[in-house]
């Protein structure tokens, strides 16, 4: 058992290893490292919004304490914002929803994901591809967790707009989103 937890502990940074994604909101920044290996058409999807620059001033319209931060998908007068096609589901890429973790939002439907993303706040092994699809993983925060633990904080309430609960009563804007250059 030792050896397997040493195995992993080697091999579990080896997956994050692409590019990286700063993400400027207005409670802090988060640096993202991307899994194209183990999601490339997640990772591809996801970097077409930011070169296009849609994920800037949009909001994290979702936020569950000890679940989940969602957003990317709605500007700040909950509009929702222009998509490109859904991405295939690649949630059996290996990567689990684990604390740290960003992964893509779909509906119900298994190949429905197109540009709202959320973070783990916790380990989340319902998400994960067990028995069904799950939601896959594509990035882990590399710095900037402290700012999502604060997100995590903030109230919420219902919107009549999204008709939704868990909307938080003062924004959380995604203020900036760009690619960082390879060191």
């Amino acid at each position: 058992m030792k050896k397997l937890w040493l195995l992993v502990t080697l091999i579990a940074p080896l997956a994050f290893a692409g590019q990286k994604v700063q993400m400027e909101t207005n409670h802090g920044t988060i640096v993202v490292e991307l899994a194209p290996k183990q999601a490339p058409q997640t990772v591809k999807n996801f970097l077409r919004y930011v070169a296009d620059g849609s994920y800037d001033g949009s909001l994290f319209h979702r936020v569950i304490q000890n679940f989940v931060v969602q957003g990317g998908g709605y500007n700040q007068q909950f509009q929702p914002l222009p998509t490109f096609d859904p991405v295939v589901n690649e949630s059996r890429g290996g990567l689990p929803n684990k604390r740290g973790t960003i992964a893509m939002a779909r509906t119900q439907a298994v190949d429905s994901a197109t540009r709202q993303f959320y973070f783990n706040l916790m380990d989340n092994d319902n998400l994960n591809a067990n028995a069904g699809a799950g939601y896959t993983v594509f990035g882990q925060v590399v710095k900037g967790m402290e700012v999502l633990d604060k997100l995590a904080q903030v109230q919420t309430g219902y919107s009549s707009i999204l008709r939704a609960n868990d909307v938080p009563t003062s924004p959380i804007i995604l203020k900036k989103v760009v690619l960082l250059a390879d060191k």
